[in-house]
């Protein structure tokens, strides 16, 4: 049997996928979150240990992490939630794994690199669709064309959002995150859905927008390159909704508004159904450039984004059990290299 790991959030809709897929593969996680029922009639269910413990108490959570080698932390929004895990995490020299896609957290988590570094802990988040097959397609590009100045990547997914992703959607809408890019190394607030670029996937051109994804910090630290922006397909209504949404986003940070959005999301379904998960695919993009007028592009197609967020963040923690670990802040390019998306099966790579 495998070392154990300690899965936190294993009740959320993306948590249960990644503790069934676990037991699948051989694993023998701890379920860990801070709702009893729910974790305990999961760890029954998959005949697993589980542990209890609220995140705002750190007592509890040093003794939840008692014997543990890795966290892999899958309970959002990580703006709130990711701080007091690694906290926690470091005090107790426990590597840190996540499945974040929020800027704030990764930019948060990069400062503590040399804490990290003296502790002898990994901290590395965004294991999974955000943001693993992304990175690893900017370091790709990277790889091939070292001098890239600027890099654009765009992201195409056939499938439905959980309840969990809704929310964290509404949190930093709610805070006036609108948009971001980097540039000249910085990252630099934008009004939501700044720029349109036409994209062709492999299957038509798409219209894309500018959205604040992951690899708007993550990036930069795989590559180095300054000049980062991130482009999500949408249809050309859905884009317009969201530059109106530049008027109105101000309207979510009212209590009442936010109180009652998010209870709208939580009375929807979890997340897509398995054959909706089955039927999806997720298409990537990625171009780099460099002063010199040179280019280089390619194409990622993976599977549905839950799908593979249980499958890269499952095999990041097997290689973490394994002793595969690079100490400090990492990214998963900067810990495991550019092909480890090449590793999950199904996946294809196209240079163009």
């Amino acid at each position: 049997m495998m070392k154990e790991f300690l899965l936190y959030g294993a009740n959320g809709y993306t948590g249960s996928l990644i503790a069934h897929a676990a037991v699948d593969q051989g694993l023998h996680p701890i379920l860990a979150g801070r709702n009893p029922a729910q974790i305990e009639t999961l760890a029954q269910q998959l005949k697993l240990e589980s542990r209890i413990a609220a995140l705002d108490d750190p007592n509890a959570l040093d003794q939840l992490l008692k014997d543990v080698p890795v966290v892999l932390h899958a309970a959002g929004p990580y703006a709130y939630t990711a701080k007091p895990m690694v906290d926690a995490c470091l005090r107790n020299r426990v590597h840190y794994l996540d499945i974040t896609g929020e800027i704030s957290v990764f930019e948060a988590l990069a400062q503590r690199n040399e804490e990290a570094r003296r502790a002898g802990v990994m901290l590395l988040p965004g294991a999974g669709f955000d943001v693993v097959p992304s990175d690893n397609l900017a370091a790709h590009l990277k790889r091939r064309l070292p001098s890239a100045t600027r890099l654009s990547l765009a992201i195409r997914s056939l499938s439905r959002i959980s309840r969990g992703t809704a929310i964290t959607m509404l949190e930093t809408i709610g805070r006036g995150e609108g948009g971001l890019v980097r540039k000249q190394g910085k990252l630099t607030p934008v009004p939501m859905a700044w720029k349109t670029r036409d994209v062709d996937f492999g299957r038509g051109v798409r219209p894309t927008v500018t959205i604040p994804w992951g690899d708007v910090s993550t990036a930069y630290y795989s590559t180095g390159i300054p000049d980062i922006e991130v482009y999500m397909a949408f249809s050309p209504v859905m884009i317009q909704g969201m530059r109106a949404g530049r008027y109105v986003g101000w309207m979510l940070q009212a209590p009442g508004v936010k109180t009652g959005l998010k209870a709208w999301v939580r009375s929807g379904q979890p997340g897509p159904t398995p054959e909706e998960r089955a039927a999806g695919k997720s298409y990537l993009w990625g171009q780099v450039e460099d002063d010199e007028g040179n280019a280089a592009e390619s194409r990622l197609i993976t599977q549905e984004g839950y799908t593979l967020t249980m499958l890269t963040a499952l095999r990041i923690t097997r290689n973490v059990l394994a002793g595969q670990v690079k100490i400090g802040f990492q990214t998963p390019s900067t810990a495991y290299g550019p092909d480890l998306i090449m590793e999950i099966p199904g996946v294809v790579r196209t240079d163009l």
